[in-house]
């Protein structure tokens, strides 16, 4: 396969263009002042603010043509005067040849460094793609949405995760917040996901798929690439199987936030009796530690999968998110649209940036 990087040096757009008019008007207005105000007072100094701002949006090769106009415009306004051979326009050329070079050397470095970044940018979401794939729209009789936001705005990924697969005729949906920092979330969240994927179409008792996903979650934390992070990874999570021919579902919690079904304008709260410790924490597992609880699910009910980002996002006044009353009062019925719903609505109520990853996955059950 053939990896294709962003551009080095992308055209300019149309606003960029619209921009190109400043520093050329600067040029004239700073030529027109100094010929109004006469020999006495020099103003061509001040020509060193057309490169300086040209380098804030344009490109190195832009940079480097305003200083060369503006290098031009000092020459000419020496001309005019007729003091070009004066020691005072000499220095004063010279000290704004210099400036416009190191100006455009300035550009050219921090060029680098924003091609590094876009294709820091560019591996990171495809990373992002690859261990988190988007879900089908559809498996079996079951609609399904899935949405992932970084709190960070140049993040791409994260260790929030969510998986689906077909097992016989049912669907197996994992949900899940790695607990660890950077690197070792990352890892933690494509080792489960690999886990589940292998596993979940074998069509395990779900006990037994569940136990399957701790042991690789504590068997790799037990010896991990980097000391600092012994004690520090584990995982909670939800893990369903959703029959295609029985209105129920089947729930293992593992540490986290219970999945929530609209039904007819209520919400009702899928919060299992004994919850499980997190994933990776405490002693390895059998399928004898874990008992899967059924709650009814049926032909048009919603269920909403999420991570702890969204009831943990805070208003300004310190308030958490009620994810519940909002469901309530809109009683929505679409999976696509109540994921958006909440999206803009949780951005709004965090004041427009999140403290914390979110994942969502709404299932809707159709008719057969």
């Amino acid at each position: 396969m053939r990896i294709q990087f962003p551009p080095a040096e992308p055209g300019l757009s149309g606003r960029r263009r619209v921009l190109i008019a400043a520093p050329l008007g600067l040029i004239a207005a700073i030529m027109a002042a100094d010929l109004l105000t006469g020999p006495d007072i020099h103003l061509g100094p001040l020509l060193v603010a057309a490169p300086a701002l040209t380098a804030t949006f344009g490109s190195t090769r832009l940079t480097a043509f305003i200083g060369a106009l503006a290098v031009g415009a000092q020459i000419a306004l020496g001309f005019i005067f007729g003091r070009t051979t004066t020691a005072d326009h000499q220095t004063q050329t010279a000290a704004l040849f210099l400036a416009v070079c190191f100006i455009v050397a300035f550009r050219a470095v921090r060029r680098r460094h924003e091609r590094a970044l876009d294709r820091a940018r560019w591996v990171a979401n495809v990373a992002q793609r690859v261990l988190l794939k988007p879900l089908p729209s559809r498996l079996g009789p079951l609609e399904l949405v899935s949405e992932y936001a970084a709190a960070e705005a140049e993040a791409q990924i994260g260790g929030d995760l969510y998986a689906a697969a077909r097992a016989r005729d049912a669907t197996r949906v994992m949900i899940g917040d790695c607990r660890g920092k950077g690197l070792t979330a990352v890892g933690d969240a494509a080792l489960l996901l690999g886990a589940f994927r292998a596993a979940a179409h074998r069509f395990p008792p779900l006990p037994r798929l569940v136990a399957h996903l701790h042991n690789t979650v504590y068997w790799d934390a037990e010896q991990p690439a980097d000391e600092l992070a012994v004690g520090e990874s584990f995982v909670t999570a939800a893990v369903l199987e959703i029959p295609d021919d029985q209105p129920l579902v089947q729930v293992i919690s593992c540490g986290h936030p219970p999945p929530l079904i609209v039904r007819d304008g209520e919400v009702v709260t899928l919060a299992v009796s004994e919850p499980n410790l997190p994933l990776g924490l405490g002693t390895p597992t059998t399928q004898d530690d874990y008992e899967a609880e059924v709650f009814a699910f049926r032909e048009g009910d919603l269920l909403l999968l999420y991570t702890d980002g969204v009831i943990e996002a805070r208003d300004p006044h310190g308030t958490f998110y009620p994810l519940a009353e909002r469901l309530a009062a809109w009683n929505e019925r679409e999976p696509r649209r109540l994921i958006q719903r909440i999206r803009q609505d949780l951005l709004t109520h965090a004041g427009g940036s999140l403290d914390d990853d979110v994942a969502m996955v709404a299932i809707r059950r159709s008719p057969a």
